[in-house]
């Protein structure tokens, strides 16, 4: 392969070309460490892809690239958080972003086509054979995740107006929120194991109650940490709009479907109910007086 038409510009962009597939080989090589079976085989195949398109891009570079670091950890970091597909799919969207780059220098060496073209069909195919247990779950976390904001929202929002003190208010929210925790575990529990169908019912209760848990105790933490009850209901519903946004983000990812449209029908919902909860509190204040 001869170096006739690298320019410095070109060869300074075959350099950031290789440092990418190479920090991409490690990756992939850490990740499938973790994985077992056919997600180790997966991974493991995509990681020597990687390696071989680093190995080109040495051909006409001459060196030996480190991998980026940081970027290397922090893709590591997503996948212990958000799962290994989630990982996988945000690294590849980098990828995707720098293919115009690729572009820009196939003139010059047509060996850049070769692997855009890789890129984009071999490797995905690869990464849509992965098997990866909590996006099986993706329905029931949904489930819990929409259930607890819709619910606890609303509840809140009602308890600060009938209320108005931010203690009383947060023990009222999480007695509320623990027992809809259960309650919707139990749900998800009896509504799998009478589908019949390919979930294990106990971990979609578990996947379900965790997921309604953890949004219980960001929605009721700022009503044991501010004093001004409205104040505190203002953070609760900051918070269950970074909740919306980072769910929908996840499974725009993962399942490769549109973020805008999910994140605004579920903020719609929850804050639409939160404010007719809050009039209902509002009224329960005036009818209903409660002396704490």
């Amino acid at each position: 392969m001869g170096k006739e038409g690298i320019t410095p510009e070109i060869l300074e962009r075959i350099k950031v070309f290789q440092r990418t597939e190479i920090t991409e080989y490690h990756v992939y090589r850490r990740l499938s460490q973790w994985m077992k079976g056919k997600n180790r085989e997966v991974l493991e195949k995509i990681a020597q892809d990687e390696k071989r398109h680093a190995g080109i891009w040495r051909r006409y570079t001459g060196e030996s690239l480190a991998p980026d670091r940081l970027m290397l950890y922090w893709y590591l970091l997503l996948a212990f958080v958000f799962g290994v597909t989630f990982a996988i799919k945000i690294m590849e969207r980098n990828e995707g972003s720098a293919m115009e780059t690729y572009g820009a220098v196939a003139d010059v060496l047509p060996v850049a086509t070769e692997i855009m073209q890789e890129e984009e069909e071999h490797e995905k195919a690869l990464i849509d054979l992965l098997d990866e247990e909590r996006l099986k779950y993706i329905g029931s976390m949904v489930l819990g995740l929409n259930d607890a904001l819709v619910e606890l929202t609303g509840a809140l929002a009602g308890f600060t107006f009938a209320l108005t003190d931010g203690r009383v208010v947060g023990v009222a929210g999480l007695i509320t929120g623990v027992a809809a925790t259960l309650s919707m575990g139990a749900s998800e529990f009896l509504s799998q194991r009478t589908d019949s169908g390919d979930l294990n019912p106990l971990k979609a209760a578990i996947y379900t109650g965790i997921a309604y848990l953890v949004t219980v105790a960001l929605l009721v933490a700022p009503f044991f940490i501010v004093g001004n009850v409205y104040a505190a209901l203002a953070w609760s519903l900051f918070n269950a709009l970074v909740v919306i946004l980072l769910f929908s983000f996840f499974v725009s990812v993962v399942k490769e479907t549109p973020f805008r449209p999910a994140f605004l029908e579920m903020a719609a919902i929850s804050l639409g109910v939160a404010a007719i909860s809050f009039l209902i509190g509002l009224v329960a204040r005036h009818f209903i007086p409660v002396d704490i």
